[in-house]
């Protein structure tokens, strides 16, 4: 691991403060995520790898824009509904429109903890994200793989009452968790912790238009070479992470589709996104 040094920096410099151990020599998701919309804080192989990508699927910059939109609106149905708090796990690098920005723009005294496994994106958290006077935020560096222990986090429970409901995003990260079965015990333990009225909300990448395609060979012979690592899964498996859930109309759609009236039209479709995304309520 490599500490962080203005000579490996990206182009936006942290707080010289914050002590943050860093590895520059392999792409990171949350980092390449923030290069493929636009951001600055990468680092050249993140951004190698993205344009890798870009190169062998065109449309994934759409993708995660979309994605990004998605996150938005559902942000926003949540406020509308009541929510005032929020478990965003998988946070990323902070870029327009994040989730307390949204849910505070809406429900100024909303709160949200945030939680990620990279040094990197909490120290630009904690340095670039700043909650409402009425609000709370709260950063938290773990990992999705242990839902205990995120649930067990003192600071976690300093800033939201489970009690209470919850809105849960799950945006974008779960399939950075391989094999069958994988997530679904992940996402019944953190939900089974949640008050009834909590939400779900989640995206996941999928292969399912590509199909009996060339790019679905393309994107395995990447996968097994090490050079891309999204585990895509079904429409079939991502709903059933919302079994025991109300999945709220449209259901499971593209992420460009759920809710979208009011964006730009046409909306790109599942061929060009390749994410689902659906949102579901605890009864």
């Amino acid at each position: 691991m490599a500490r962080w040094s203005s000579q490996d920096s990206p182009d936006s410099a942290l707080p010289d403060a914050v002590p943050v151990q860093i590895d520059t020599s392999v792409p990171h998701p949350a980092r390449r995520y923030n290069y493929l919309l636009g951001g600055k804080d990468n680092f050249a192989v993140d951004r190698a790898s993205g344009d890798e990508m870009v190169q062998r699927f065109p449309t994934v910059r759409v993708a995660a824009i979309e994605n990004r939109m998605f996150l938005r609106r559902a942000t926003r149905f949540l406020t509308e509904a009541g929510v005032r708090q929020f478990l965003d796990i998988g946070t990323g690098l902070p870029t327009a429109d994040n989730t307390h920005e949204v849910a505070q723009r809406y429900a100024p005294d909303s709160r949200v903890v945030y939680v990620d496994n990279d040094p990197m994106v909490m120290a630009h958290a904690r340095a670039l994200l700043t909650s409402t006077p009425e609000g709370r935020t709260t950063y938290i560096e773990d990992d999705l793989r242990s839902p205990a222990d995120i649930l067990a986090r003192p600071e976690l429970h300093a800033t939201l009452d489970l009690s209470q409901p919850v809105g849960l995003m799950l945006v974008a990260v779960l399939h950075f968790i391989g094999g069958d079965g994988g997530v679904a015990p992940i996402v019944r333990t953190l939900l089974d912790a949640l008050a009834p009225g909590s939400y779900l909300v989640a995206s996941h990448s999928t292969a399912d238009p590509w199909v009996g395609s060339e790019p679905l060979i393309e994107y395995q012979q990447l996968f097994l070479a090490g050079k891309v690592d999204i585990w895509p899964r079904t429409q079939a498996e991502f709903a059933a992470l919302f079994d025991g859930l109300e999945l709220l109309p449209p259901g499971v759609t593209s992420v460009s589709e759920w809710r979208a009236d009011e964006e730009p039209q046409p909306r790109p479709d599942l061929t060009e996104i390749a994410i689902y995304g659906a949102v579901g309520r605890k009864p």
